[in-house]
């Protein structure tokens, strides 16, 4: 007995010793992202912020509700909730977390089950011995029944399999991070579709509007030079102008039947299925009195490409490591406990049970270069990354600027053109006035017609492009998504490593 304690306590050793090597970790440790813009993470405000227009208050995620729009308000959550685009991000993040339970799984015991009935005959000697004597091996068939439980488990040494870990968790976090991505792309793209929905219609109703007091003015024309005051060159000037009204509104017709079709498509439904709800025109949704942008420090922070990016550069770090861990050596322990009788009645005996314990080591020392090959390549994906992110950030900080920098200019442009318009209007007032009076020509008061039509197009299309500049600026905040509980945890720590350090 005392010999066989030593034997044991012997053959135990080299399972403490990779026991202790256990927690050792091989390959670089994630520090962080880089620096990647230091000015603007201890910057107040954007370098392009409008004056009088903007708030540095934390925006709130859900910003259409700023406009004040419920139809609007109801295409975007139901473009969140069904959009087919959505549901294949939401897919995605299941994936990677599946992923990532698939990794963490490895670092445990493999265990496996088996039974097997072996039935044999044994070949007559006796014929090979010249067919003289008796055969005491006999001829009858041999049943065998086995059954047992096997065991693997590799000990993970040099911290492969917990950098393979690392590696899917932070890849699990940036499928989350592009989930959320997806949203703010989304809910930016239904507001975007929307009011140029409502600017189409708007202008084609204006459109209307001109071309029947073209009309009017047509009629009138003719009426005059059947009385020898107008000539027929002021009727087929007149007539042309008419026509040319007219034209204008086909196109706009098309856009209009494209615009419902997208927003029927963002928000899973088919193309018509809006049709009767967003068919009649609607005033543009009523922009803020201000707006609010926070600062770029917290833009670098919530912007959910960024997290994305910078979740995957500590993957393809982690990476490395993983790589690395294959130039040492590998030790699994295996195991099996077994039952094996020619009787299935006599099977779980004591007498017929074996076990067997092996300590098994794998060491590939020559692999011409095939782990080097591995890691260097892993090594070039971790800069690719990095320079990814680098350039998220700076792409991000760009997307802001050059957003507050429309927002702020068009808004001016809405106002001029809001002054010509009421300029325009007074002045084709007059004309008609001059006319009627017999002091004007109806061409004079088409061409101030025309002029006050031109005006109010060109102020609802600035209208409608302020409110457009409004959502790309929202989109480029990274804002129209809020962060899932379950996904706290993984924002915090990408939240950390986005501060730009």
């Amino acid at each position: 007995m005392k010999s066989l304690n030593s034997a044991l306590c012997f053959g135990l050793l080299p399972i403490a010793a990779v026991l202790v090597l256990a927690g050792c970790t091989v390959g670089p440790d994630y520090r962080g992202a880089p620096q990647a813009a230091p000015v603007a993470a201890h910057a107040s405000a954007f370098n392009r912020a409008p004056q009088g227009a903007l708030s540095t208050a934390p925006a709130v995620a859900q910003w259409w509700l700023a406009l004040n729009d419920p139809q609007l308000n109801a295409l975007i959550d139901a473009a969140l909730k069904d959009s087919p685009d959505l549901h294949a991000a939401e897919a995605r993040v299941r994936e990677a977390r599946a992923g990532l339970t698939q990794q963490e799984r490895n670092e445990l015991p493999k265990v496996s089950a088996s039974a097997a009935y072996l039935r044999t005959r044994s070949p007559d000697l006796s014929s090979l011995e010249g067919g003289s004597g008796s055969s005491s091996s006999g001829r009858g068939p041999l049943s065998l029944y086995v059954a047992g439980f096997d065991a693997s488990w590799e000990i993970d040494i040099f911290g492969g399999t917990r950098r393979a870990i690392e590696a899917a968790s932070a890849e699990a976090d940036a499928s989350a991070a592009d989930l959320a991505d997806a949203h703010v792309q989304l809910a930016a793209e239904v507001a975007q579709d929307y009011v140029g929905l409502r600017d189409q219609q708007q202008r084609v109703a204006i459109a209307r509007e001109s071309e029947q007091l073209e009309a009017r003015i047509l009629e009138l024309t003719v009426q005059r030079r059947s009385r020898g005051v107008a000539s027929d060159l002021d009727v087929e000037r007149i007539r042309s102008q008419v026509e040319n009204t007219r034209a204008s509104i086909i196109p706009l017709d098309a856009q209009i039947a494209e615009s419902l079709d997208e927003l029927a498509v963002l928000t899973g439904r088919e193309p018509g299925a809006l049709d009767a709800e967003l068919a009649a025109p609607k005033a543009l949704p009523a922009l803020p009195s201000t707006v609010a942008v926070g600062d770029p420090a917290r833009l670098l922070r919530q912007r959910p490409d960024i997290r994305a990016a910078e979740r995957r550069l500590a993957s393809q770090n982690a990476q490395i490591g993983e790589h690395v861990a294959d130039w040492f050596p590998k030790v699994t322990l295996f195991g099996d406990l077994s039952f094996t009788a020619a009787d299935p009645g006599h099977l779980v005996r004591k007498s017929n049970f074996t076990w067997l314990g092996v300590p098994y080591l794998q060491w590939n020392v020559l692999d011409f270069g095939r782990t080097q090959a591995a890691v260097d390549q892993a090594k070039a994906g971790r800069d690719e990354a990095e320079a990814k992110y680098q350039s998220t950030v700076l792409g991000a900080l760009k997307d802001a600027d050059v957003a507050l920098s429309r927002y702020g200019h068009e808004r001016e442009n809405a106002v001029s053109l809001r002054e010509v318009e009421n300029s325009a209007t007074r002045a084709a007032t007059l004309t008609e006035q001059r006319y009627r009076a017999g002091t004007t020509t109806a061409l004079d008061w088409l061409d101030a017609e025309r002029t006050r039509y031109s005006a109010e197009q060109n102020r609802i299309q600035s209208d409608a492009q302020v409110i457009k500049y409004y959502v790309a600026l929202q989109k480029s905040l990274g804002l129209g998504w809020e962060t899932p509980a379950d996904d706290v945890a993984g924002a915090n720590s990408a939240k950390a490593a986005t501060s730009v350090q």
